[in-house]
């Protein structure tokens, strides 16, 4: 049995609603109903009532329902301990950070957040998109950075969550390029001869956005999926070595260009051939933070004032520097 099953259970409980549950815990509703179904294959009864809607709790899912509010409770306030003991003294603001973002964006955030803002303490925890946003809505980070795009955006409830642009990403293609300082693969190819493409693994959220570009495209491109990661470093890193195309964000290409270890791989006329995304920030909202019930509350309430000060110190300077969205 996973903490989450009880927590997917909680939820349920409270929203009396599979698919908005589901949305709350950032999972497909199939898969909500999954991890229901190995919550109650565990009890060894059924939890749920599903021929009434709303949904109700059976006898069997009301008492589990007690019981689970105390179990989380007990693990978080634990939880909150450990990580009071561990974190406290140091005053370190976690980041949750998808893999990308980590390697690209953040380190020359943080170099010019501290000739800005001043010294701080970070502890970056660099996740796959879906589990980075995880951390956040368990309480288990103090920020989220992440890509935002209107054609996917990530379904964070604007009551619970604020947020702060920090700034645009741009992606584009990239070859390596030959001795001329050309391309050595151009755009758009050809229908006998596709270029070899450097993608993206399914679900990779810049390879949603790479998708977005190829569909927006005005000129039919024709490609060869060589190769497949997802993470942009391991896509430029193959780039590099001239093995394709590769899609990447600006902030992971900005030294390799300047160095003309890598060319744009667009002609001049495919000038939709790159997607702009926002960088952004967000943090669970310190009153909605206060009020939750303390069975759906996983808030490192152990952190001492200090932390508390430092994490809200810098939210202000973002706030005044970029703006609340």
């Amino acid at each position: 049995m996973e903490t989450k099953w009880l927590e997917d259970f909680v939820s349920l409980a409270e929203t009396r609603s599979f698919s908005r549950s589901a949305q709350l815990r950032h999972v497909t509703q199939p898969a909500f109903s999954r991890r229901i179904q190995s919550l109650e294959a565990w009890a060894g009864s059924d939890l749920v009532d599903r021929s009434s809607y709303p949904t109700r709790l059976t006898p069997a899912g009301e008492t589990l329902h007690d019981q689970a509010l105390e179990v989380l409770h007990a693990l978080q306030t634990t939880r909150a301990m450990l990580r009071g003991h561990a974190t406290a003294a140091q005053d370190v603001i976690e980041f949750a950070v998808p893999h990308t973002l980590a390697f690209t964006f953040f380190p020359a955030w943080v170099s010019a957040l501290r000739e800005t803002f001043g010294p701080i303490k970070s502890r970056l925890i660099a996740l796959n998109v879906h589990d980075a946003v995880m951390r956040l809505v368990e309480g288990s980070c103090d920020l989220l950075i992440a890509y935002h795009h209107a054609s996917q955006p990530n379904q964070l409830d604007a009551d619970r969550y604020e947020m702060v642009s920090l700034g645009e990403e741009v992606v584009a293609p990239y070859s390596k390029p030959d001795a001329h300082g050309n391309p050595l693969f151009e755009l758009p190819g050809k229908t006998g001869r596709p270029l070899p493409y450097l993608g993206y693994a399914q679900g990779a959220y810049l390879g949603q956005m790479v998708e977005l570009i190829l569909k927006q495209s005005s000129a039919p491109i024709h490609f060869d999926r060589v190769y497949e990661t997802d993470m942009a470093e391991g896509l430029k890193a193959m780039a590099l070595e001239g093995h394709g195309v590769a899609f990447l964000p600006m902030s992971a290409v900005r030294k390799d260009l300047r160095a003309h270890k890598l060319v744009s791989a667009a002609p001049p006329e495919l000038k939709d051939l790159s997607l702009t995304m926002e960088v952004r920030a967000y943090r669970e909202r310190p009153a909605h933070r206060e009020n939750l019930k303390p069975g759906l509350s996983a808030n490192r309430h152990g952190v001492d004032d200090a932390h508390k000060h430092n994490a809200q110190a810098l939210w202000d300077y973002l706030l005044a520097h970029h703006g609340a969205l």
